[in-house]
């Protein structure tokens, strides 16, 4: 609510007013960035430089979101994640056995990451553990084609350390 504490904004556009978007605890916004709709952003989190988080997507835990970065829907950025760039996260909703969001995002390491219900992890595992799960299933079909899309959405190479 208005008037309630706060994580840090370098600006009062940096979080809207509108919608029920905040920041939280040690959470930092700056630069050009803006949190927006029904976003979350808390923990150690930094969101800056052009970025945008909105609808009801959460960032939280030490995770950065930067340069022309676009965080939404139902997505969750968390722990060291560091999403850089348009190319740096790709969300699909609607899919599998629980009818979802699959969040696949760069990584550190240039690898692609993949959070989906309780499995964190990268898109390798996550492509086995599909396949344990779901055989040759329509869910594990779906499952597979999101992985496709995401190895060719997903620039690994954006990830720029600051």
């Amino acid at each position: 609510k208005a008037g309630n504490i706060g994580g840090w904004i370098e600006f009062k556009d940096n979080l809207s007013h509108e919608g029920d978007a905040w920041v939280y605890g040690g959470a930092r916004v700056y630069g050009d960035a803006r949190v927006y709709d029904n976003a979350r952003v808390h923990g150690g989190a930094r969101v800056y430089g052009d970025a945008r988080v909105y609808g009801d997507a959460r960032v939280y835990d030490n995770a950065w979101v930067y340069g022309d970065a676009r965080v939404y829907g139902d997505a969750r950025v968390y722990d060291n994640a560091r999403v850089y760039g348009r190319h740096a996260l790709y969300t699909v909703t609607n899919i599998g056995s629980r009818n979802s969001t699959t969040t696949f995002f760069n990584c550190k390491d240039g690898n692609i990451g993949v959070s989906c219900g309780c499995f964190r992890g990268s898109i390798d595992g996550f492509a086995q553990a599909v396949k344990k799960t779901h055989g040759d299933n329509k869910f594990a079909k779906q499952y597979e084609l999101a992985i496709q899309l995401a190895k060719e959405a997903i620039e690994t190479s954006a990830f720029e350390e600051d």
